[in-house]
């Protein structure tokens, strides 16, 4: 497979996969500025004042509690860091919101209540309102004199969104809607003042509205009993008969879709953000619990079993850092020249979260999927303690598992993330038909035995580059076995869409630990080079057996042969002593007492 590296633009969405990535145009976390640094820090001083210390009275879903939080965080600026100045928020970047996205996310139950407010509460109407909507909804939702919700989830329409029952009749004089239905799990219910509600128009336009906590017909039902995230509203919401003004249509009748599917975009990014920071905070956890817990005269930490768990977590968060700063500065980027051609400060950005879908469907899936991998081995490390509710892996196990189900579950983003790249393949917007056609004449080649460079990099750029073609190979032959029909093999779909997650992430990887080679030595990166190979190595395997089970289920004989010894091939790891780097990678958590990376 031939790759060009880019050096000065930014890669189309999903052309990772086909093209070659330069560190050049990676951003990492340590080039995070002064301003940056100093709202994170206040993100984490909020944390440790206003959250951490009543957790409890959190979860028990104290009256006016959460409400009250949210106002704190309104007044420090924290609700309006996506909205732009002239309708009172700061209009930061992408990436100082994704920074503060992630700093929040360690909050549990607060973090949802935040999350809900400022992204799927409050972004439909800053991109899909008219000028007067905006006008008199950001500011209040800016600085969180109002609070937000969003109402798309019903009894029959999870998943399949657009399956809503919820009807809006034009009333017989033209000034309003009336709406008829019932709305579930909405995050925020109980004390929302504004609701962004879909319902379906004429019976089949499927469109948005923005209702009002005042506006006669709308009503609550209970909380939910829930298994995590307790102190997080989430009610049913029952609307009969209620009168929406036309003018709060969101949006153009029968356009909803797009409001629905294109907030995701961006909800699914940010929902790794915050799926980072609270696995950050359950590493740090885990590893001070590790040097404090003293079992056969020695503390737990001094032992392999717990280093390697340890180690783990943090190279899996590290991954996860890695991809989503890159995919943070893709959208970023792709913005601002959105915006330098002509397009608003909204267009622009939705634009460019509609540009990366496929990354932001992927780091959906990594995210919530470290997280919960984060916390499953803090329980471990705990012990029994981490089966108690009075220590903090308790809490932190129950609300991480919510996310593997929130901004469409992760079976569905797998589907969508395979179905994305094969629609912008069918639109020319991606060539993967020349670079798989090339794996093809590749796999009856002579195998090739390197080229002789043995540094670190170079090594890692060829395993990747590897990784790339054994995808090609499995989707290439997927769909030229099966056609429109592939659509219909959804475990052949998530085998490949495995494959296609771990080579963005191993990139990822790779990109950001070879960018800070660049300005440090060595010496100073050899943790960070470590955690890489470690890494790629795993996930090398990881990429071979997801590659077996497809190749298994739809080729045979000599061509099955064939496509094994290729896969074989391209998912070949170096030799590394994983066990010693961990042990490395451990040794430095150990001593700072906390996930330092």
């Amino acid at each position: 497979m031939s790759s060009t590296t880019t050096s000065n633009k930014n890669l189309q969405g999903g052309e990772f996969l086909i093209a070659k990535s330069g560190p050049e145009n990676t951003f990492i976390p340590s080039e995070f500025n002064e301003e940056q640094n100093m709202m994170a820090g206040m993100a984490r001083e909020f944390l440790d004042t206003e959250i951490f210390p009543i957790l409890d009275r959190i979860d028990s879903l104290e009256e006016g509690l959460m409400p009250s939080l949210l106002d704190k965080a309104g007044e420090l600026g924290m609700l309006g860091i996506s909205v732009p100045e002239q309708y009172g928020g700061f209009g930061k970047d992408f990436i100082t919101g994704m920074k503060m996205t992630e700093e929040t996310g360690a909050g549990h139950s607060f973090a949802v209540a935040l999350a809900a407010h400022t992204g799927i509460g409050t972004l439909p109407i800053l991109y899909f309102g008219n000028e007067d909507q905006k006008k008199k909804y950001l500011p209040n939702l800016a600085t969180g004199k109002w609070k937000a919700s969003y109402c798309l989830t019903e009894p029959g329409s999870g998943s399949d969104a657009l399956a809503a029952k919820t009807k809006a009749e034009l009333s017989s004089d033209g000034s309003h809607y009336v709406l008829n239905g019932q709305k579930m799990w909405i995050t925020n219910a109980g004390f929302a003042d504004v609701f962004i509600v879909f319902a379906q128009v004429d019976g089949d336009k499927f469109t948005g509205f923005i209702v009002e906590k005042g506006f006669e017909g709308i009503s609550l039902n209970e909380e939910e009993h829930k298994m995590g995230i307790k102190g997080s509203s989430t009610r049913q919401v029952f609307l009969s008969d209620c009168k929406v003004p036309k003018e709060n249509v969101l949006g153009e009748i029968g356009k909803g879709h797009l409001i629905a599917f294109n907030i995701l975009n961006i909800g699914r990014a940010k929902l790794a953000g915050a799926a980072l920071g609270g696995a950050k905070k359950a590493a740090s956890l885990s590893v001070s619990y590790s040097n404090e817990r003293i079992q056969f005269k020695k503390p737990i930490s001094s032992f392999g079993a717990i280093q390697h768990k340890l180690a783990e977590q943090a190279i899996q968060i590290f991954a996860c850092e890695s991809a989503l700063y890159r995919t943070s500065y893709l959208i970023e980027n792709d913005k601002q020249v959105l915006i330098a051609e002509g397009k608003s400060y909204e267009d622009a950005l939705l634009g460019a979260a509609e540009e990366y879908a496929i990354e932001c469907a992927l780091l959906k899936v990594f995210g919530s999927e470290v997280l919960d991998f984060v916390v499953d081995e803090g329980v471990q490390v705990y012990g029994g303690y981490g089966f108690s509710a009075d220590y903090p892996m308790d809490r932190s196990y129950r609300d991480s598992r919510i996310n593997r189900i929130f901004e469409g579950t992760n079976e569905i983003n797998r589907l969508l993330t395979v179905d994305m790249l094969l629609k912008r393949a069918m639109k020319g917007k991606l060539d993967l038909m020349t670079p798989a056609q090339a794996v093809q004449k590749e796999l009856m080649a002579i195998p090739e035995f390197g080229n002789g460079d043995d540094n670190v990099f170079s090594k890692a750029h060829q395993q990747v580059e590897k990784m790339k073609k054994a995808v090609l190979m499995v989707a290439g032959a997927a769909v030229q076995k099966f056609m429109i029909e592939l659509e219909k093999e959804q475990e052949i779909i998530m085998n490949i869409a495995d494959m296609i997650m771990e080579t963005f992430i191993c990139e990822s990887v790779l990109l950001r630990v070879e960018k800070l080679s660049q300005s440090k030595s060595e010496s100073e990166i050899s943790l960070q080079v470590d955690m890489m190979q470690t890494f790629i190595s795993d996930s090398l395997h990881r990429m071979n057996f997801s590659g077996k089970n497809a190749i298994n289920a739809y080729v045979e004989g000599d061509e099955l042969r064939m496509m094994l010894l290729g896969l074989k091939r391209f998912t070949k790891a170096e030799p590394y002593n994983t066990k010693e780097a961990r042990r490395r990678v451990a040794a430095k958590l150990i001593e700072e007492n906390k996930y330092c990376f």
